[in-house]
């Protein structure tokens, strides 16, 4: 059976309101199966920075100890904002060394706390992934590049483009072909995969539920068969989705047929 563990951290999102993250999460776990599911105690309080570049790392950190001592192999995470992937691989049961990531997202998560406008530890996620940035929360060692796929990026800084175009990349219309993603992940050479998605991937038209939203993303529909296609091809070692931020119940339940279409198709 699928374990879910439900990580309604807020505290690395750089949007005003992410406290509605923690509402995004409770309205998906209301739909999940209690007995398979698991929600994590997180910090409410914002935390400090620590000296550091990144804001709130100490609730940061006091979620990461939580999720090592919940994670099993397969889990499927639900934030929450998008940096608890960041946490599940550090503990990944079995370790990285043949894992491939699929980062599904509209933007880039390429920052370091030098670079980084806000601060927000979600907006270097992925450069975390990578091995890189603040060493109390990056990955060591990290994720090597030729083994991570990002999918529908389309919002970058300047300062993220030269890493995101060292990293084998999806856009959006990619997905029209449904092997296009597992086709890129075998190409890693990878023997198992964990996919990320936050769901600012998604087109605004189909999903509205989201911090920052972006134009011109990924259907549920396209994404979610790509991934049936992928784990058909890879096995898959974990999942994340991330960033769903309702601004009401009505506006929760009007998304969560997108969201439980891609729950059933990492799941």
């Amino acid at each position: 059976m699928v374990r879910f563990l439900v990580v309604p951290q807020w505290q690395g999102s750089p949007a005003a309101r992410a406290m509605l993250l923690v509402d995004g999460a409770s309205a998906i776990a209301g739909d999940l199966p209690r007995a398979a599911t698991t929600v994590l105690d997180v910090p409410v309080e914002a935390g400090e920075a620590l000296g550091t570049g990144v804001r709130r790392l100490s609730a940061l950190a006091r979620t990461r100890e939580l999720v090592a001592g919940h994670l099993e192999a397969g889990t499927v995470l639900i934030g929450g904002d998008c940096s608890i992937t960041v946490a599940a691989l550090d503990t990944l049961p079995g370790g990285t060394d043949d894992l491939a990531v699929v980062w599904c997202d509209a933007h880039g998560d390429l920052h370091t706390p030098d670079t980084s406008p806000s601060g927000a530890f979600s907006g270097m996620a992925l450069r975390a992934v990578l091995g890189e940035g603040e060493p109390q929360l990056a990955l060591s060692p990290g994720i090597p590049r030729d083994r991570v796929v990002t999918v529908g990026v389309r919002n970058l800084d300047e300062a993220e483009t030269g890493e995101w175009d060292r990293l084998r990349n999806l856009g959006v219309a990619d997905l029209d072909d449904p092997a296009a993603l597992a086709d890129a992940v075998q190409a890693t050479g990878a023997q198992r995969v964990w996919v990320h998605i936050d769901v600012d991937v998604l087109d605004p038209a189909s999903f509205t539920g989201v911090s920052a939203a972006v134009p011109f993303g990924v259907t549920p529909s396209s994404l979610s068969t790509a991934i049936r296609e992928l784990r058909s091809r890879v096995p898959l070692a974990g999942a994340t989705i991330a960033g769903f931020a309702p601004r009401t119940p009505a506006d929760a339940v009007d998304d969560l047929g997108a969201i439980l279409r891609l729950v059933g198709a990492v799941a």
